[in-house]
């Protein structure tokens, strides 16, 4: 069900707007559809039609997004693996200090070589309702005020359902907008949607090197924009709206860890309104990049915040249970794809 068809059939069984509007709220808090208002009970307040047909409705929501399996960590985090009406499966991550990142697609077509959501290539878009619906699995579970859009799936592949989504978070579910986070790895469309919302997010962009020809290598089918020209773009967008770019940068070893790769950040970041968030890469057996030893991580972010360019370290959710992004899916598509040859 997407959310218009539930607003229209509620409208066909004479619901008004702020009946509508009341059981929109109640879902997004994770309560029951009838919950009714503080002063009336919903026998008080639905109309005896609305009321009869809240189990049928709150079955198609519930239908959205089900919890296939928990994945609780050492950081206070917990990897969930979501499945979908039609059997696919994503993932979200409740994360500590009521944070949730959301998937936005089955999948991923921009390929990273470091991302193991990368390799399945994309399967298919996620809808704005079932975005919405990962956070209502979520706030049944723990109480969520913030959400960022670093799941499986690039966010600007699906504009138009993320942007719905980030609308309905910030007008109807309680989330300020500073505390909704679109990461993407830079489509031009992003920058020129963003600034018309009504609900502007903060923005997280993958940066991950200060080389264009590496980053090309990195991320094959991202846009060809070139690390000043993205900076640039974020910079932009961050005077805008007044809260500071954040610059996603996956430490791999050898790779974007060097000297050269640190001057070049205080050449591109420097002065800017941003945050450079270095994420040691999450490496699996058998995985052509590992992250850097952690003398070198606390190097790094040392000789770069002394000069001026604020650093923080974000370990990737749910490390030790080997949950990177993309990983719980692709091992449990792997076992029941082996249970389906041997039956």
């Amino acid at each position: 069900m997407r959310l218009t068809e539930l607003d229209q059939r509620l409208a066909d069984l004479g619901a008004l707007p702020k009946h509508r509007a009341r059981m929109l709220r109640a879902w997004l808090q994770g309560q029951p559809l009838d919950l009714g208002t503080r002063r009336q009970a919903s026998e008080n307040f639905l109309p005896l039609a609305v009321r009869n047909a809240v189990p049928e409705l709150s079955a198609a929501l519930d239908g959205l997004a089900r919890l296939h399996s928990r994945h609780p960590a050492g950081d206070g985090s917990e990897r969930l693996l979501v499945s979908l009406a039609d059997g696919q499966m994503v993932e979200s991550v409740l994360l500590p200090r009521g944070g949730l990142c959301v998937s936005t697609q089955v999948g991923c077509a921009v390929g990273c070589r470091f991302c193991m959501t990368g390799k399945s290539g994309l399967l298919r878009q996620v809808h704005s309702s079932e975005i919405v619906a990962q956070l209502v699995l979520a706030r049944r579970l723990r109480p969520v005020k913030k959400v960022v859009f670093m799941g499986m799936g690039e966010p600007a592949h699906n504009l138009d359902n993320v942007l719905e989504a980030i609308d309905i978070f910030g007008s109807s579910a309680g989330i300020g907008h500073k505390n909704l986070v679109f990461s993407t790895v830079g489509d031009p469309r992003v920058f020129e949607r963003l600034p018309q919302q009504q609900v502007k997010p903060a923005l997280a962009l993958s940066l991950h090197t200060t080389k264009a020809e590496l980053r090309e290598h990195l991320l094959p089918k991202a846009p060809k924009i070139t690390p000043d020209e993205l900076v640039e773009l974020g910079e932009t967008y961050a005077r805008e709206v007044s809260y500071p770019i954040q610059y996603q940068w996956t430490l791999l070893k050898g790779v974007n860890d060097g000297q050269d790769e640190l001057d070049g950040i205080l050449r591109l970041l420097k002065g800017k309104f941003a945050v450079l968030n270095l994420i040691p890469f999450n490496a699996l057996e058998g995985d052509a990049y590992q992250r850097p030893d952690g003398e070198r991580i606390v190097e790094i972010v040392r000789y770069l915040h002394s000069r001026g360019v604020l650093t923080k370290v974000r370990n990737s959710a749910g490390q030790d249970v080997d949950g990177g992004c993309g990983q719980l899916r692709a091992r449990t598509v792997e076992r029941l794809d082996v249970r389906q040859l041997d039956a």
